[in-house]
This record gives C-alpha cells, structure tokens and sequence, in this order.
C-alpha cells in the first residue's frame, strides 16, 4: 500500500527555499532548527535524491531540489489558504449552513424570518430542508436542525428556542354531532387522528391540577407524516387532533376548531436547535442559532395565552 505524501516535510522545505535558511524557516514556522533539519533530510532519504549543497556560508539548491521547490511552494501557499479560509469561516459568518426543519414550522415560522437573516450576515448562504422526519445530522451532512418535541438523550447539543404548546382540537359541527369529550378516557369512542412522528407513537398523554396522568391510544379514519394534513378533516368535522400550536392557531382563532379537554393539559415540547458534538459551532452556525433565538425568544414572550373551551 502506497504511503501518503510527507506533507509536513514538503511544507518545512517549501519554507526553507522562501526564505533561504534553516535558521529563518525554524524562527517563522516556530520550530527548531534541528526540525526543520531532520524534516528535510527525511525527505531527501525519502526521495533518495539530495535536495540542498550546503555550506556553512551558503544553501544551494540541487537540480533535484529546483525541480521539486516550485511544487513544494505551491502546496504550501494552497494549505495555507485552505487554511486561512476555514479560520475566516469560523471567525465571521461566511459560508453555507445545512438546516433541517420540520416542514409546517418552516414554512410558516422560518422561512417568512430568513430574509432579514441573509440581509444581516450576506456573505451565509442557507440550504433549507424541510421534513417532518428526524434527519440524521452527521450522516446527512447537516449542520443544524429545528426539532420540535421532547428530546430523548442524545449526544447532539441541542439550544431551546420557544415552548409549543399542544391542542386537542375539533370543530363545532363535530362536537354537535358527537358530544364533547370532558376526559381524556373518553377519546376512546371518537374518531381521532393519527400523526406519524410523535415521540411516542400513535400516543397522547394528558395531565391534571391534581396530578391524574393519562396516556390515550386514540383511533381514526385519517393518519398523516406533516401536521397541517389533518387541518382540512378537522375542519370539516371528521374527527379530533393533537396539534401544535403554530398549526392549529389560525382556526382556533378563527372558530373553526376549538380546544377541547377543558382542565386537562399535555407535556409542552420546546422547539430547539440541535447541531452535531464536538469543537466550536462555525460562525455562520453560531450567527443563525443567535438570530433564531432571538426571533422566537421574543416571540413567545409576546403570544398572549390560548384559552381553553
């Protein structure tokens, strides 16, 4: 199997023919001399060709060393602008984040903020992924991610944002046909539907002020991988929801669907940025997660509190 090439020495010779001098290239490169020695005698055993006469007045390069200088120089200059380039990026934000965000939220929360974003930081491009589906960050090569739920442990860095509150929704024409549910339990004999992504599968889970805790496996006609999908069969009055705020906010408002369960509540997910361990975020990262913490920081702070019916 074939050996990489010596880079390091490639680079400390590169040095010594810029400036001259094993004395010099130790002092810039902050290296002893007899490194930066060894370095260029273990490529010149490597290439089994002397690359410098030198005496103690002067350094010479060899026909060998004249033909190898002009690539060692340009493989320098080409790792310390690589270089360069990525300190610049973890420096100030520059460059493109990979953020994946379940699809409703995107559209209606994030992808109406990102303008002001790009305006602010116009050197950051954004790749915007939207899926319901929890993406594999390091393995699809993402850099952040929106997730909206409970976190189960995980070795991803996760930064709260906001709180989501849940609703238990139907319509009014639904409720006169079929009575309103007053417990939890009750969910049992309506029709009810199904979301694919919930933490806990095809389960809801409801608390009390006197600390009863229920968990329902509710059934329906209609089960769905995105949310918003259910709006159109609860508004028609085919069935019952667990929903997120930020999907069942518009017709709530509007009296096309109203919170049922008066008294009972649901464990409040949290919208949260997650990004992959290890080291300091990039600065066009960490410019995004500020932005966004901002935005919805101060958005949850403002939202008056939903009534229940």
């Amino acid at each position: 199997m074939a050996k990489l090439p010596d880079f390091e020495a490639l680079a400390i010779f590169a040095k010594v023919v810029e400036l001259r001098s094993f004395a010099a290239a130790a002092s810039e490169l902050a290296l002893s001399k007899a490194t930066v020695s060894k370095a260029v005698s273990r490529l010149e055993e490597r290439l089994g060709a002397r690359l410098f006469n030198r005496t103690s007045r002067r350094l010479a390069l060899t026909d060998a060393g004249q033909k190898l200088s002009a690539r060692a120089q340009r493989l320098l200059a080409d790792g310390e602008a690589v270089e360069n380039e990525a300190l610049a990026q973890s420096t100030s934000p520059r460059g493109l984040v990979r953020l994946a965000v379940p699809m409703t939220f995107g559209v209606k929360a994030v992808a109406p903020i990102l303008p002001e974003f790009l305006k602010a930081y116009p050197d950051v491009s954004i790749d915007l992924h939207l899926s319901d589906a929890m993406v594999d960050l390091i393995g699809e090569g993402f850099d952040a991610a929106l997730r909206i739920a409970r976190l189960p442990d995980s070795s991803l860095i996760a930064r709260r944002l906001c709180a989501v509150p849940r609703h238990t929704v139907a319509a009014p024409s639904y409720l006169k046909r079929h009575g309103r549910p007053t417990h939890p339990m009750h969910l049992a004999q309506h029709k009810c539907f199904g979301y694919a992504y919930l933490s806990t599968a095809d389960v809801w889970h409801y608390s009390n002020a006197k600390g009863e805790e229920v968990s329902v496996r509710p059934a329906g006609p209609l089960r769905v991988n995105n949310g918003e999908a259910l709006m159109p069969a609860v508004i028609a009055g085919l069935g019952i929801a667990d929903l997120p705020d930020f999907i069942a906010d518009d017709a709530i408002r509007s009296g096309k669907a109203e919170v049922i369960l008066q008294g009972w509540s649901q464990p409040e997910g949290a919208v949260h940025l997650v990004t992959p361990p290890g080291g300091p975020r990039p600065a066009r990262v960490e410019a995004l997660g500020n932005f966004l913490a901002a935005h919805f920081g101060n958005q949850s702070r403002s939202k008056p509190p939903r009534r229940r019916a």
